[in-house]
């Protein structure tokens, strides 16, 4: 069976953001054992690893220095600002909050796409975020009993500057997805994104009592590792190069889909007519953004 790369494309997104729901949780428990600083720098170091064993296996390709300069820029949008900045705004602002800055990623990706690639801002994209922010919200406010932590405008303000910048990555640097494999791209981001962190989690990470860790734990970890980053980055990077920036954005609406699901699925979450009405919400928005026109089908015309 023959699927078209538009389909693939979707596909690829709608695991990639799966697998970062899916993180929502899993890594949430984790950092009940682990500090988030040791985690992000445990996922760096863990992804950089697997990508590189990979690389082994799959073709070589030759990345000049320009290029390498591109790489350490993108790993710095779609790493290490996006992570350590969220990270940050989390310890400061409530988990509620954080969960609706996430969903101005398409928004904001609309907005750079607009002035970076000239895509156009057209009616029925615009209706289309609407609809999915309106069912992402949904989902996230009818869930915010279980919401722990104080809001803080400079948490949302950081949250909100960590969007910025994964939008400036999914938009800027799409032209690298085009030129290399995601396993080369991936393999020198995390480790630039390695080299980043290390410096600054090295106390957290050495004042850890292994003997006391729980099998439960390392597990989470070995997740957010080799789910939440090995197979998540190398899907939406595929995605990258076969969608429109503002489509591939549209997933991260699936992210808090999924944390809910898992949420039921785990006993700690219930299912009503809200969600459901969330997730066709959701759904419907990104089919909606997926009709309206790129710069190429109006230049075409």
């Amino acid at each position: 069976m023959n699927i078209s790369k538009n389909t693939q494309g979707h596909l690829f997104a709608l695991t990639a953001n799966i697998m970062w729901g899916l993180m929502s949780p899993i890594g949430k428990s984790a950092l009940q054992e682990f500090s988030a600083l040791s985690v992000t720098t445990f996922r760096m170091v863990g992804a950089a690893a697997a990508f590189w064993i990979l690389s082994v296996f799959c073709r070589q390709e030759h990345v000049p220095p320009k290029d390498m300069l591109k790489i350490f820029f993108a790993s710095l949008f779609a790493l290490v600002f996006n992570q350590g900045v969220f990270i940050f705004g989390l310890s400061l602002t409530s988990p509620i909050d954080a969960s609706i800055v996430t969903t101005t990623l398409p928004i904001i990706t609309m907005i750079v796409a607009a002035i970076y690639l000239k895509e156009p801002i057209t009616n029925k994209k615009v209706l289309g975020i609407f609809v999915g922010a309106m069912g992402a919200l949904i989902l996230i406010l009818s869930s915010q009993t279980s919401a722990n932590g104080g809001s803080s405008i400079w948490g949302d303000l950081l949250c909100l500057l960590a969007q910025l910048s994964f939008s400036i990555y999914l938009t800027v640097f799409k032209g690298l997805t085009q030129q290399y494999s995601a396993v080369t791209i991936n393999k020198w981001m995390f480790i630039y994104a390695s080299m980043c962190y290390i410096p600054f989690s090295y106390n957290d990470i050495a004042i850890i009592q292994w003997e006391t860790i729980s099998a439960t734990a390392i597990f989470q970890v070995s997740y957010v590792v080799l789910g939440g980053s090995f197979i998540a980055y190398i899907c939406v990077m595929t995605a990258q190069k076969l969608l429109r920036p503002t489509v591939v954005s549209m997933y991260n609406y699936v992210q808090p889909i999924v944390a809910s699901i898992a949420a039921v699925i785990m006993g700690v979450g219930t299912f009503g007519w809200a969600k459901g009405l969330a997730i066709g919400l959701v759904f419907l928005g990104v089919y909606i953004v997926t009709q309206s026109k790129s710069r190429a089908d109006l230049i075409s015309r």
